[in-house]
């Protein structure tokens, strides 16, 4: 398959598939009068790659996920990374509830100008 070809059939863009290839994730392919060509298995390396993405992994963390090796099972580094990724998830969670509470506030702010506004958010501070 040629990397348009790939491209069409996971929905994303070939200068991606270039990317994943320059970070590590995926090998270098064999050419073919200039041309990348595929094999088969590069959609289902490119499928977890996009899962991994979408679950939030950096390309750092999925270069460890798909290191290979008689370390660890991927089931394994899959848990630790994934636990670790849930407490990064509910860090920033509690960072955006607490960004929409001061919105909340400010949308009720009566202030003239922001030496008023600063002095009502330290009389809270304070």
């Amino acid at each position: 398959m040629t990397i348009g070809e790939v491209a069409g059939r996971l929905g994303l863009r070939a200068s991606a598939i270039r990317y994943y290839e320059q970070s590590g994730l995926l090998p270098k392919p064999p050419r073919t009068g200039g041309r990348r060509t595929y094999g088969e298995g590069v959609l289902d390396r490119l499928a977890f790659i996009q899962f991994a993405r979408e679950a939030g992994f950096t390309i750092a963390e999925i270069k460890v996920l798909s290191s290979t090796g008689p370390a660890k099972p991927l089931s394994a580094k899959m848990r630790q990374l994934a636990a670790r990724k849930i407490e990064e998830v509910d860090r920033f969670i509690e960072r955006a509830n607490a960004m929409k509470g001061m919105l909340t506030r400010s949308l009720r702010c009566q202030c003239l100008d922001t030496e008023e506004c600063g002095r009502k958010i330290r009389a809270r501070k304070g």
